[in-house]
């Protein structure tokens, strides 16, 4: 039997999918640390090596399971999807409006867009690693160079602007991890008998090596949710045994701190969603094999066993708590699509909130979307930057481009992205009729807006 606890002291966040053999066969579980609720969320579906990757809005648990089929799981409805076969232990990686999955397979690139169910490749031999800036406009990668060392790269989603970020002359690279604001990455090298963990500074290619644990074998690091801080593995030894110190430091070293002990020889870790504690493995057995799930509070470290009894393999701690969502609607504009709910007003046609805004209008043009999509990303006061990127696209089955700002954007444009859809039938106001809805948002939300749009 699984024994079950919850976490003392106050509120803990957020969801732990793991995979366990609770009911005799691997499969993903959920936990929840506040209350200690447990139950299975697939059946027959998992594989020891399964490892669970939550969607940012915490809504779905992507993973390989059985016969390297490559699922996705609704934590709501519990409905599966199987959509590739690829190779255990890969990478999967959500894209920031939880819509697309990027992922490896046979020297590929594969971009595959969970809704539609349709995917797009980019030719990488070697590629490794593929995750999505928070742009959502660019991925993160690794592969090797022309000398056979590992370098990391970014490259658009359309496989254009290929950029090498490393001059790496160490050989290859590992366990490569963007952090969250999408300006550091770090990777682990030379091996797995010597592994240590270094960063870089994506702005400036600066590189930064961290202390890490006694045997320099450092393992399984994790960005904490402010991309300060990497929490990892160190492998250690004594009286004639491994075990593991979960230690954390700052993302440029000289802040190490050791937060707990394990008793397996290495274990994976992760983050809760506010970035105050961190969940572990431990309890191993003679085969190595960890039978407990462990949370540690960073601010007062006095580690707490929350599951024991039956081996697992994995864990990840779901990104946030669903931010509920209110319905806009605009019957001027005809119009309607969910943002979050603690967004307020400005004024009829634009919300605000902590972490972005959005604002409708429609425009009169003429016939050729492509046209109009130009002449607003090249407007001339740039307000997307001089090199803006436009993304052709239908939402509800109409004609619609994205616009997706450059580097050099104005900063007073507070990232400022958007989105042109033509219109079912013209839209009247006033005495003019418009034949296209504009959306500006901002980067990191353009996206969900747009497939969530409907129109009245």
């Amino acid at each position: 039997m699984l024994a079950v606890q919850a976490v003392p002291h106050d509120f803990v966040q957020g969801w732990i999918a793991y995979t366990s053999e609770r009911a005799g066969t691997f499969d993903i579980w959920l936990y929840r640390p506040q209350d200690g609720f447990n139950f299975q969320l697939t059946k027959g579906l998992g594989a020891e090596f399964s490892v669970p990757y939550w969607s940012p809005d915490s809504r779905r648990v992507a993973f390989i399971g059985v016969g390297n089929v490559v699922y996705l799981i609704d934590t709501v409805t519990f409905r599966a999807a199987r959509i590739d076969q690829i190779e255990p232990y890969t990478l999967l990686g959500w894209s920031p409006d939880s819509k697309f999955l990027a992922y490896v397979k046979n020297g590929r690139i594969v971009i595959y867009d969970t809704f539609s169910h349709n995917s797009n490749t980019i030719m990488e031999p070697g590629a490794s690693d593929v995750q999505w800036f928070p742009s959502g406009t660019e991925l993160l990668f690794a592969a090797p160079d022309s000398t056979g060392n590992t370098q990391l790269y970014r490259i658009r989603t359309d496989g254009t602007d290929k950029r090498q970020i490393t001059q790496n002359t160490e050989g290859p690279l590992h366990d490569v991890r963007l952090s969250p604001d999408g300006t550091f990455a770090l990777y682990t090298f030379p091996g797995s008998s010597i592994s240590i963990i270094s960063t870089v500074d994506l702005a400036t290619g600066t590189i930064y090596t961290l202390e890490g644990g006694p045997l320099a074998k450092n393992y399984f690091p994790a960005w904490s949710p402010d991309s300060r801080t990497i929490a990892y593995s160190a492998t250690d030894y004594k009286a004639a045994n491994y075990y593991s110190l979960i230690q954390m430091d700052s993302r440029t070293g000289q802040h190490q701190e050791t937060l707990a002990v394990s008793d397996c020889f290495a274990t994976p870790v992760s983050w809760s969603p506010e970035g105050s504690r961190i969940a572990y493995l431990s309890g191993c057995t003679d085969a190595g094999r960890a039978t407990q799930l462990w949370i540690v509070d960073i601010r007062a470290p006095m580690p707490v066993n929350v599951l024991s009894g039956s081996h697992i393999t994995a864990l990840q701690w779901s990104p946030r708590i669903r931010v509920p969502k209110s319905i806009y609607t605009n019957s001027v504009y005809r119009v309607s699509f969910p943002y979050p709910s603690d967004w307020r007003p400005v004024s009829e046609v634009r919300y605000e909130g902590p972490d972005g805004f959005f604002q409708v209008s429609a425009i009169s043009a003429g016939n050729q979307i492509a046209e109009v999509c130009s002449s607003e990303a090249f407007h001339p006061l740039r307000p997307y930057g001089t090199s803006p990127q436009i993304v052709m696209t239908t939402i509800q089955e109409q004609e619609a481009c994205f616009i997706f700002p450059s580097a050099d954007q104005p900063a007073e444009m507070n990232k400022q992205a958007a989105l042109i859809v033509r219109y079912p039938r013209p839209v009247q106001i006033g005495g003019t009729f418009y034949n296209y809805f504009i959306l500006w948002a901002d980067v990191n939300h353009i996206r969900q807006f747009g497939g969530r749009l409907s129109f009245q």
